[in-house]
């Protein structure tokens, strides 16, 4: 009779990271499981300890700042101005982007009282400073945020109640240059996080309609997901540019980069810090 590790001790092995070889071990007797798990588990938490003593003398921030800092420079320097607004969000500014009842996220979104909610998305702030902006400014109109979102999305290994996003937008430019400005804006924030290698998908969304989905990793992950406009959304707003527009998840970022298997290890935790556990 083959032996493996019971779920405590997978649970437990998982939180100190170990490889996928420790992870598939077998055993003949209950005695020898037992022994080995010691002896991997003292190992493991010596590295998490020798880890979070490297990180303190080091980086001193955790990789998900660090990619934020790099993202906010990378797009600074390619002209776009960074903007910040509320994490508190109308019921009103949701509607306009037709998130009502009868809308299949209208049920994820976190509701602090009858007319506000913590945003589940940075589009329709964005949207709001865009319709004084493009008063103001010449084309094209270049801004990005970021900062975070909350959904009751289902917890797995790539989801979270709350997440870090990047929303960037550029209005004013031709329509025939938008598909080809759409992909050059996924590889530049792409090559940012670290990742040299990625594919464009069109998906259908149930916000945008269709879109343009920035997919990556061994596990094909999406990161990040396009739109483009003039968009029937737009006329709520009373803005008829042209434009396109793309949001990337950080931690999804970090996990293809670091080829990590859970969203939770790489973003805001009481448990991690910056990817280690920290009950060691």
């Amino acid at each position: 009779m083959i032996i493996t590790w019971s779920d405590v001790q997978t649970r437990r092995l998982k939180e100190l990271d170990a490889d996928v070889n420790d992870m598939s071990a077998e055993f003949n007797t209950l005695s020898e499981r037992d022994r080995v798990f010691q002896e991997l588990e003292r190992k493991l938490v010596k590295q998490s300890k020798q880890r979070l003593e490297k990180f303190r003398r080091t980086h001193r921030r955790p990789a998900l700042c660090r990619l934020e800092s790099t993202l906010v420079e990378t797009l600074t320097q390619s002209g776009f101005v960074q903007v910040v607004t509320p994490i508190m969000m109308s019921k009103g500014l949701l509607a306009k982007m037709s998130i009502d009842k009868s809308h299949p996220l209208f049920s994820q979104v976190f509701w602090l009282d009858e007319g506000r909610c913590l945003r589940p998305m940075l589009a329709p702030h964005l949207y709001y400073i865009l319709k004084d902006l493009l008063r103001v400014w010449q084309r094209p109109v270049r801004i990005f945020e970021v900062g975070p979102c909350f959904r009751k999305e289902s917890q797995g290994a790539q989801h979270s109640n709350e997440f870090t996003m990047l929303n960037l937008v550029e209005m004013g430019l031709a329509e025939q240059e938008r598909d080809k400005r759409l992909e050059d804006l996924a590889t530049l924030v792409s090559r940012a996080a670290g990742i040299q290698n990625f594919n464009l998908k069109k998906e259908t969304s149930v916000v945008y309609g269709e879109t343009t989905d920035v997919i990556a990793g061994k596990e094909e992950i999406e990161v990040g997901s396009g739109a483009m406009g003039p968009h029937p959304l737009d006329r709520a707003w009373r803005i008829t540019e042209s434009w396109v527009g793309i949001g990337f998840g950080l931690e999804r970022l970090l996990m293809v980069r670091d080829n990590s298997t859970n969203l939770g290890r790489v973003g805001r935790s009481l448990s991690y810090l910056n990817g280690i556990r920290l009950n060691l």
